[in-house]
């Protein structure tokens, strides 16, 4: 398949079935953690059925966030206003004004990895070991992340992969994330554990 040698855009991304989807997971870019780092993201859901976005969402938003602290690059998702993805939604509120945040995770190098279906890329989000509580679904999060064209950080596809112990479970769920742009400092939420 030659996707490697051509820009793939958003509008073929959200034409693509999921075997065609797995196959650009396949053969994409490492990402290039600087250019992501305390960025923001729409992501878009590829896989899920029509009845599932009704009751969830359709599209959310993605953070990136390199920890002054530690040097790690955090993020978590947050619930978006569902007005499509043209122009960045407005992150859904809590009483005091605050973003609703969810599912906190840590990039980490997949190298040496045995993902599922022989899956062999550079980065996925740890959902693990990012502070979320135990019980928490979001806490199995092991998703690949990859940049969906060489050497550009607008578009990156990420993969829901579950850990639990030692085994894999890989869903049939894909996702697209739009860069948004900076993340801005009074944005930035504290892992659940801090």
């Amino acid at each position: 398949m030659a996707m490697t040698l051509m820009t793939i855009t958003l509008d073929a991304i959200l034409k693509m079935n999921s075997a065609e989807l797995f196959e650009v997971m396949r053969a994409a870019a490492p990402l290039d953690l600087d250019a992501i780092a305390d960025a923001t993201y729409t992501g878009i859901d590829l896989s899920l059925p029509s009845w599932m976005h009704a009751l969830l969402w359709k599209s959310f938003r993605k953070t990136f966030h390199r920890d002054p602290v530690t040097g790690v690059l955090r993020g978590w998702n947050v619930k978006v206003q569902q007005t499509g993805w043209d122009t960045a939604p407005e992150p859904r509120r809590d009483k005091r004004g605050r973003a609703l945040s969810f599912g906190h995770y840590e990039v980490r190098s997949a190298r040496g990895l045995k993902f599922p279906r022989a899956w062999q890329g550079e980065h996925y989000l740890d959902y693990g070991h990012a502070g979320n509580p135990a019980l928490d679904p979001a806490a199995l999060g092991y998703c690949p992340l990859v940049s969906v064209n060489a050497g550009d950080s607008e578009l990156l596809l990420g993969w829901e992969v579950f850990k639990m112990g030692p085994v894999f479970v890989p869903l049939n769920d894909f996702w697209v994330l739009k860069r948004e742009g900076a993340l801005k400092p009074e944005d930035v939420v504290p892992r659940p554990d801090a």
